[in-house]
């Protein structure tokens, strides 16, 4: 190397210095785009809740039908519920009292028996011995009620209720030596007959016909049953296909709560249909009614 630092050989080297990289310029934010980015958000926010409210609003008719579809078939197959509106039946089913009746039992093949409480259709007239039916509903109105009633979200005030005293071929008669019903020879000991009324005021003696019931209310001196149409023909008593189903409990209001059960005394009964070699089906039963 000579004296002033340069490599032997006379070459001198050049160092260039590399060159420093351009500034990159700052992002460029786009603020067009960005604010077109919320205004879509928003656009397919509103759409989305309008398919939701469109979607409910196609919903609410498919569970009404399904609702009706539902008490459609309870009411047909199942049961019903009632209301009372006398007292012929007190103080069993008083005024007001919704009972539940039961429209399975016939399907099964079971037979309606003494001392069952039944619903069934007014066979001709009876309703005007019942107490004061509510007036008639404006026009409108009416047909609404009839609409619900037949799908049975309504009661059919059009209805009675009794309690059965006689099957076909029973026969029933008033009173024995100590002012009891009797049926097939052997007294009833009755105590859901309204207190202070008497078994019967009135005297009969009815050969019920097969495929007929002899029926009487609980509250026997306010009843228009059987008893007040012996001089119409079958001497009072109402066919089994008129009816509706057996009441089976009191669902409303809940202080009367309580289901209703065949009372003993039928259970003492002797059947001729059964002696006679035309025994009859018996459904299972609960406890007695108390």
């Amino acid at each position: 190397m000579g004296s002033r630092g340069r490599p032997k050989g006379g070459r001198d080297w050049d160092f260039e210095p590399e060159p420093e990289p351009e500034p990159v310029p700052p992002p460029v934010v786009a603020l067009g785009r960005v604010e077109g980015g919320r205004a879509e958000r928003r656009r397919t926010a509103r759409k989305v809740r309008r398919r939701r409210r469109t979607r409910r609003a196609g919903e609410v008719p498919l569970l009404v039908v399904v609702a009706l579809c539902i008490a459609l078939l309870l009411k047909t197959f199942l049961v019903q519920a009632f209301f009372i509106p006398s007292g012929s039946m007190e103080q069993t089913i008083r005024i007001g009292d919704r009972v539940l009746v039961d429209k399975l039992t016939p399907w099964f093949g079971s037979e309606i028996e003494r001392g069952d409480i039944v619903v069934f259709k007014d066979p001709g007239g009876w309703l005007k011995g019942e107490a004061a039916r509510p007036p008639e509903d404006p026009i409108g109105v009416k047909q609404i009620k009839q609409a619900l009633t037949f799908i049975g979200l309504l009661p059919n005030e059009q209805d009675l209720i009794k309690r059965v005293i006689g099957i076909g071929g029973d026969t029933v008669k008033c009173c024995d030596g100590r002012g009891r019903v009797t049926v097939n020879g052997s007294p009833l000991d009755e105590p859901y007959v309204n207190p202070g009324n008497t078994p019967s005021d009135i005297p009969f003696e009815v050969r019920v016909p097969e495929g007929r019931l002899f029926v009487m209310g609980d509250h026997r001196a306010n009843s228009s049953d059987s008893r007040f149409h012996l001089d119409e023909g079958f001497q009072g008593t109402i066919p089994e296909s008129g009816v509706v189903g057996e009441a089976v409990m009191i669902a409303w209001p809940r202080g009367h709560w309580t289901r209703l059960e065949q009372p003993a005394t039928f259970r003492m009964v002797p059947d001729q249909a059964r002696r006679e070699g035309r025994g009859r089906r018996r459904r299972r039963r609960g406890a007695p009614f108390a």
